[in-house]
């Protein structure tokens, strides 16, 4: 299928020589045709971590007396405390980092999951969301931010070997978590504080749960959809869709772009594929939010939801995120299949009923209008091609300064140099830079990559996505921008002293839904902010992924 010599186009020695526009297009080229290349046993890991949640769960409603056995699941899987079990081991799943953003899909080779082993470290970096705060702020990992995280952890454990769940088993959960939070937000988002918590908390409070269950989920759909409408989406389903091992008709792949390899915009069926999809997502909500019992009304509903998390999971994408499109599909007919007849109104709860009014309503809408303030998961922007980002610069060989931190993994391009061929790890580097530059927002990095360093010959630095220093120096990464932003450089820069021009961030802000530019600026590890503007969106829009410097 490939039209292109991995060996001929990413060997190291001429790799070396090509400037950055070379990079980006002989990166998008193959990207297209091969998407990111990843091995197939990759996947095989991935399948493997699924059937463990999956098998892990049923273990778990095993304790509860007529649950668990697989071979009469349709008997009790609809059972209310087999769904409490199935979300509260999803969050003890994500918070230790098997879930989203593990394993070889997740740019995680050695170790494949991270997460806690960097929340059990003392002394490793931190994001406290509020530094200065006594106690719980710094900016490295106190024996009590290791505390809580253990604490919450066997919490979790605990409510998961109970033969039936009382509030007594729900109470620490529900207290350790936000307390986790204060000393490091990155355990909040890997938890998914949105969905997960929400659903535990629901549990915890409501007069029906079943009732508060219904709305966090609703919302998840509905956020998500209204995160579809900008101009960004229409990028993100040819990117997805190219990079399925499971599609190898090279025309196809050729034809979700306006014209390979000159043009990769997104063509008219890639834009049609991404309508459909902002149509599942308004349709499952709107649709299931009035089912009061079976009929044709429940069966649309049913068909949304199984199309829109189908698709995903059909097209095994990065981001390892096949544990929470499963486990939305089973909330989906746990609460609407096997429980259409409970009022949205039944929640019966004052204090879950403020608490659904600001998780589900408030921060979300205020996370689309400022999303500079709100993280993009507690925004339930899922998906979006709108999200921020940011793109590190290292100069010659800098990077190696963050051996100076306690982290649980070094940079990707570190494990990629250590277990894959010098050919193969020039290309999936370069695999991975078509990845975020063939995105709208991605074209940004071509825009000012001159301007942030200075510029000097590219050869001279060494571009890694912050989405992969996130994962290495904090220990967990889901698209999640901010996590890599002035915050973490400032940490860093505290811990491992770079002087001036050896580490340049580009740090691009989503855009707000009513807006129609994307914030930026060029920041400095020792100088901080040398830059900042605005992009217009219409502007990027004309720019190809490779094009570099004014155009």
């Amino acid at each position: 299928m490939a039209e292109h010599s991995d060996a001929v186009d990413f060997d190291p020695v001429e790799w070396a020589k090509r400037d950055f526009p070379e990079r980006v297009r002989i990166g998008c080229e193959h990207y297209v045709l091969e998407g990111i290349a990843t091995p197939l046993p990759a996947y095989a890991y991935h399948a493997l971590k699924l059937l463990l949640l999956i098998a892990g769960w049923m273990f778990f409603c095993s304790f509860t007396p007529g649950l668990g056995n697989p071979f009469t699941f349709s008997t009790w899987c609809f059972e209310g405390i087999a769904f409490q079990k199935a979300f509260i081991w999803a969050s003890l799943f994500e918070v230790m980092g098997f879930g989203c953003m593990s394993g070889p899909l997740g740019m995680k080779i050695w170790p494949p999951h991270t997460a806690f082993l960097q929340f059990l470290r003392p002394g490793a970096t931190k994001l406290a969301p509020f530094p200065t705060l006594p106690v719980f702020g710094g900016q490295t990992r106190s024996w009590l931010d290791v505390g809580l995280y253990a604490g919450l952890l066997l919490s979790l454990l605990r409510a998961l070997l109970q033969p039936e769940i009382t509030a007594a088993h729900l109470v620490p959960i529900v207290v350790l978590l936000p307390l986790c939070g204060l000393g490091d937000k990155t355990i909040l988002l890997a938890a998914r504080v949105e969905h997960h918590f929400a659903m535990i908390v629901c549990f915890l409070l409501a007069g029906n749960w079943i009732a508060g269950a219904k709305w966090v989920q609703l919302a998840i759909w509905f956020w998500a959809g209204i995160s579809k409408l900008t101009v960004a989406f229409a990028y993100v389903v040819p990117i997805m869709t190219a990079n399925n091992p499971l599609l190898k008709s090279s025309w196809l792949r050729k034809r979700l772009f306006v014209r390979y390899p000159e043009d990769l915009s997104p063509s008219v069926l890639a834009k049609a594929m991404a309508h459909a999809g902002t149509f599942l997502e308004f349709a499952a909500p709107l649709t299931l939010l009035f089912v009061t019992g079976d009929g044709p009304l429940l069966y649309f509903g049913m068909f949304c939801v199984v199309m829109l998390h189908g698709f995903i999971l059909s097209n095994l994408p990065i981001g390892s995120v096949f544990e929470w499109n499963v486990l939305s599909i089973y909330a989906a007919f746990f609460l609407f299949v096997g429980n259409p007849e409970v009022s949205l109104f039944a929640v019966g709860s004052v204090p879950l009923v403020i608490y659904l009014l600001v998780g589900c309503l408030v921060l979300p809408l205020l996370g689309n209008l400022v999303p500079s303030r709100i993280s993009f998961l507690v925004s339930m922007r899922y998906y979006a091609g709108n999200w921020a980002w940011n793109a590190w610069l290292f100069r010659n060989e800098s990077y190696t300064k963050l051996a100076k931190l306690k982290r649980a993994a070094p940079l990707l391009r570190e494990q990629q140099q250590r277990f894959l061929s010098p050919v193969d790890a020039v290309g999936a580097d370069a695999r991975f830079l078509a990845f975020r530059t063939m995105h709208l927002q991605g074209r940004v990095l071509g825009m000012l990559f001159d301007k942030a360093t200075d510029g000097n010959p590219s050869q001279e630095y060494t571009y890694t996505d912050g989405e992969l220093v996130a994962g290495s120096v904090v220990g967990w990464n889901f698209g999640e921008g901010h996590l890599a932003d002035e915050r973490l450089m400032a940490n860093i820069q505290s811990q491992c002293h770079f002087e001036d021009g050896e580490v340049r961030a580009i740090m691009v802000e989503s855009q707000p839904i009513l807006g129609n530019s994307l914030h930026w600026r060029i920041v400095d590890a020792k100088r901080g902010l040398l830059e900042e503007g605005y992009a217009d969106l219409a502007e990027l829009a004309t720019r190809k992924p490779w094009d570099c410097g004014q155009v």
